[in-house]
């Protein structure tokens, strides 16, 4: 027999816009992981909220920052404002920005 294998659906996208509910900040997605892929240390001194790890986990470049957080699926919402977001990194992932998201320019599966 094989084991069972757990297919997890992301909410968001690479280019879609989000809002971090908990720390009240908006980003912009340029990485999802099907789950947690950072240390356990990183997750015991950062993860205060303790989020799970079996769910999908974004990479996400911080409006009117130089930051980028990694933060879990549970702690995000589609962001409202349609607006393009102040990061430096911008135009190195992305080519443009239409219809309130961010484009690779990259095919897409």
């Amino acid at each position: 027999m094989s084991p069972e294998i757990q297919t997890t659906h992301a909410n968001f996208s690479v280019g879609d816009l989000v809002y971090h509910h908990l720390f009240d900040y908006r980003g912009v997605v340029v990485d999802v992981d099907p789950q947690f892929m950072l240390s356990e240390e990183w997750y015991e001194n950062v993860a205060r909220s303790r989020p799970p790890k079996d769910q999908p986990w974004y990479r996400v470049l911080v409006h009117s920052s130089n930051n980028e957080t990694y933060v879990a699926e549970r702690n995000l919402t589609h962001d409202t404002n349609t607006e393009p977001v102040d990061h430096p990194l911008i135009k190195e992932f992305f080519r443009e920005f239409s219809g309130g998201r961010y484009l690779t320019g990259q095919q897409v599966n």
